[in-house]
Parts: C-alpha cells; sequence; structure tokens
C-alpha cells in the first residue's frame, strides 16, 4: 500500500505546494534536499524555515511529516557548465534550452531519492516537475518522469510512484492550489519563506515574494501571482 511518500523538497514555491499535496494525501511523509553547488544556495536557509513552519504551525500536517534528508551532490556543479551553477549571465543556447539548465540535475535527483526511500520503506516519491509553466527542461517532462518510474523500479525491482502533482497546471493554478490547501496562510508562507530567483536574490521584496524580479524564475512566479490574485478577485 502506498501510504509514505519522499518530498523532493528545495524550499521553492513548486515544491513547497507539493509538500502540502503529499500531506493531505499520504499518513507519512518526509523530504530530501540537494546540495549541488547551486547558485542560489539561499533556498537551502528558506527550506529548513519552510519545514520548521510546516512542523510548528500546521498541526493537520506536521504529525505527518517526518525525517529530512540533506544529500551532498556538489559534484553536479563540477561538470556542469550553466548559469544555475557558475556566475554568468543567463541566455538562450543554440539548442533552445536556456543556460540554466544543467544536464541530468532532475534525473540524478530522482535516482537518489529512490534509493532512499527504498532504505526508508517508501513507494512514493513526489517532485514539483511542470511542463505547463517552464523553461523547456527536457527533464521535467512527463514521457521522462514516466520512463524514469519504470527504469527505478526495474533496476530497483521495487514498484515505485513518481508523482509530479503540478505537471499540467500552470503557475497561477499552483498558488490557487495552494490556497485550497492551506488557504491566505501556506500563500502568506510561500510569499515570505520560500525562494525561486536563480540568482539567489533575497535583498527585494515584491509583492509574490523575494527575487531579483529579472530572471525566468522571477518572471514566470510574479506573472502566475498576478493572474492567481486576477482570478480570486473575479470569483
Amino acid at each position: 500500500m502506498h501510504n509514505k511518500a519522499l518530498v523532493l523538497f528545495s524550499g521553492g514555491q513548486d515544491s513547497t505546494t507539493c509538500l502540502a499535496w503529499a500531506l493531505e494525501r499520504y499518513t507519512h511523509v518526509e523530504t530530501i534536499g540537494f546540495d549541488y553547488g547551486q547558485r542560489h544556495l539561499v533556498e537551502l536557509a528558506c527550506r529548513q524555515t519552510v519545514l520548521d513552519k510546516f512542523r510548528t504551525e500546521y498541526p493537520q500536517w506536521g504529525a505527518g511529516l517526518g525525517e529530512d534528508h540533506m544529500l551532498d551532490l556538489r559534484l553536479l556543479a563540477q561538470i556542469s557548465d550553466t548559469a544555475m551553477t557558475n556566475d554568468r549571465a543567463i541566455v538562450m543556447e543554440k539548442n533552445g534550452l536556456p543556460n540554466t539548465f544543467v544536464p541530468g540535475r532532475n534525473l540524478l535527483f530522482m535516482t537518489f531519492a529512490a534509493a532512499v526511500a527504498y532504505r526508508r520503506g517508501i513507494t512514493v516519491l513526489v517532485g514539483g516537475m511542470c511542463e505547463t509553466d517552464y523553461s523547456g527542461y527536457p527533464d521535467c517532462r512527463d514521457d521522462t518522469l514516466k520512463a524514469l518510474q519504470v527504469t527505478l523500479g526495474l533496476g530497483m525491482a521495487q514498484r515505485f510512484v513518481i508523482e509530479t502533482p503540478l505537471m499540467w497546471i500552470d503557475k497561477a493554478q499552483t498558488w490557487a492550489m495552494a490556497d485550497k490547501l492551506g488557504g491566505d496562510s501556506l500563500v502568506d508562507l510561500i510569499r515570505e519563506d520560500t525562494h525561486t530567483c536563480y540568482l539567489g536574490d533575497r535583498s527585494h521584496k515584491h509583492d509574490w515574494g523575494y527575487g531579483c524580479g529579472q530572471c525566468p524564475a522571477c518572471q514566470l512566479r510574479a506573472k502566475g501571482y498576478g493572474e492567481y490574485l486576477d482570478g480570486k478577485l473575479m470569483r
């Protein structure tokens, strides 16, 4: 029976929404994060703040929130040459992908998560991947995750279920999902305490949260928040 889940939790808007989603559905939920030498390393501090608040401010979820796992994958930065792991301008590459794409990142994340889940007796892996509002990353696509689910199951002789609750919704709908799950309280937590900005900017405050306001992640988050508010006003 699939009653335990491991959430890939970065401390950003998407993974925080996925964490709340998982806690509504599974009796026991653990989290896993990765230090891969990311430029926006501040997200790792934000994820701890969010976890602490889930435990103390949301009694309906805190009881089901189990152990947090943090893995050192900084080797990924050593073999990458991207704007996510180096101080460089964000541009589009000739292959049509932004240079924020870290090849193999989500494949490695899911593989390591599955290895931890196997040891912990967990069969559900939850990730915030999405191919509706995204940067074109091929490892965020539904086909990729479906294939990976089969591969992990075969390679570990263990049936895993990969859940991607945000796969077919846009950022406005992600804000709305957070609202439905935890009301204004969760929306405010996401605005104040999560981190999305690729540049790691926590000095500029906007209605939708902290960030540079210019990178693709900030622009998607800001656009989605505006559309979410517009939809809320129309109801």
